[in-house]
């Protein structure tokens, strides 16, 4: 698939096929994705879970207050470790190159999941504490976003967009 489809294909999906599962190649790919994501300094702060079991996706819908979201048949908790950034950066690096490097891997991810036919949303809202606690992070590993991963069981259309005109400033 071309690029610019790819980007024009992407959509947050809800809703996923129960009869179909993700092979390891694919859980494999979009790791790889993200991995191969910018990175300040090159430090990779980002850790990444997956979870596939029924067991440990109950505990995580438990964390998540999101039931739908563990419904796909793969789920991938992205996390921050933001104190190699801190070391190298301060204070900025702690809080912002750390979740900006997170932030592109967790974008190579979704894009490299339309590009192999799947489906996910960025799920960025739930208690963190209880989500590192339902999958077992050590504190201060930070989860970030929950991406569910599996084949679409819904259509939708492409969502509305801002005009360039409206979010640019030309100088």
């Amino acid at each position: 698939m071309e690029f610019a489809e790819v980007l024009s294909r992407r959509r947050s999906v809800r809703h996923f096929n129960s009869k179909l599962n993700v092979s390891e190649e694919d859980v494999r790919a979009l790791l790889l994705a993200a991995v191969s994501a910018p990175s300040a300094g090159n430090i990779q702060p980002w850790r990444f879970t997956v979870v596939r079991s029924t067991e440990a996706r109950e505990r995580l819908a438990g964390a998540l207050q999101q039931r739908w979201a563990t419904a796909a048949p793969v789920v991938i908790v992205v996390s921050v470790d933001p104190r190699p950034c801190g070391a190298r950066f301060g204070e900025r690096g702690e809080r912002l190159y750390s979740i900006q490097d997170t932030a592109a891997a967790v974008s190579n991810m979704l894009l490299a999941a339309v590009d192999r036919g799947l489906a996910s949303c960025w799920v960025g809202a739930f208690d963190a504490v209880a989500v590192r606690e339902a999958i077992g992070l050590a504190d201060p590993v930070t989860p970030i976003a929950v991406l569910p991963v599996g084949y679409s069981a819904e259509s939708s259309a492409k969502p509305a967009r801002r005009p360039l005109e409206e979010v640019t400033t030309w100088l």
